[in-house]
């Protein structure tokens, strides 16, 4: 547990919470990396069969915070290496790609950039009625990111997901559950307690059933989210690259 995370376990369900409320639980380096080794943690602890993710307060998570997306664009700009910047991002991303068990995410808020990517990583979602999702890396003059080139339009199908990328409008909760995104939109005080419940109906079977299984859902689609992060990548780089790609970030975070 760290500041920026908080860790709750329920029998064999473990909860991440992000915990930056007064950010909107905006990923910094320190969330980023706390849980990146969280997910590791819970992989290889034979003591937790299903992990789900949710936010404190009002928001899932605002995705990048945007004074580290403001410095991002401007280390890419100069050639740093994401290792170079840290590496929270990437961190993460591996640890949600390669998680090995049931992974559920109870969207309790607005999902904004990694918000709505980190959900084609996850097995079962539930959404907040009132929540909304945002995938708004067109308008900051980037792409998407976390293999949601990939992830996003297999999921939601492809206009839906093409709709999402290219405008960057809000995809309400009722969309979401209409386009596979979620699977179900609930009333917000009953969010987190209908999550847990199917989690523990998951965490009751064999753990090594629910591993092998999650295993065969996974590689057909590995190689593919590998080569979609890949691709992601160097666009985005080519992108903040571009001369002044910095203070146009900037001013659409702004």
């Amino acid at each position: 547990m760290t500041e920026t995370l908080r860790i709750e376990d329920d029998g064999a369900v473990r909860t991440l919470v992000f915990a930056r409320p007064e950010a909107a639980n905006a990923f910094n380096e320190e969330l980023y990396h706390a849980a990146a080794r969280a997910l590791r943690d819970a992989a290889s602890d034979d003591a937790v069969s299903v992990v789900l993710l949710t936010g404190e307060g009002r928001a899932f998570t605002a995705g990048t915070d945007i004074k580290e997306m403001a410095e991002i664009a401007r280390d890419h700009a100069a050639g740093r290496s994401d290792q170079e910047m840290g590496g929270g991002f990437v961190a993460l991303v591996d640890a949600l790609a390669e998680f090995t068990k049931p992974l559920m995410a109870a969207v309790n808020g607005a999902g904004v950039g990694l918000g709505i990517t980190m959900l084609g990583h996850c097995d079962v979602v539930l959404i907040a009625e009132h929540a909304r999702l945002m995938a708004p890396f067109a308008a900051m003059g980037v792409v998407p990111e976390a293999a949601g080139s990939y992830l996003l339009p297999a999921r939601m199908g492809h206009q839906h997901a093409a709709l999402a990328l290219f405008t960057g409008n809000w995809v309400t909760a009722e969309e979401a559950v209409r386009c596979g995104l979620a699977l179900r939109a609930v009333p917000a005080e009953a969010l987190l307690e209908e999550a847990r419940g199917i989690a523990r109906e998951i965490a009751a079977k064999p753990l090594a059933s629910l591993v092998a299984t999650k295993e065969l859902i996974l590689a057909p689609r590995r190689e593919e989210v590998r080569r979609a992060r890949e691709r992601e990548d160097a666009a985005f780089a080519r992108l903040l690259g571009q001369a002044g790609a910095d203070g146009r970030i900037a001013a659409r975070l702004g």
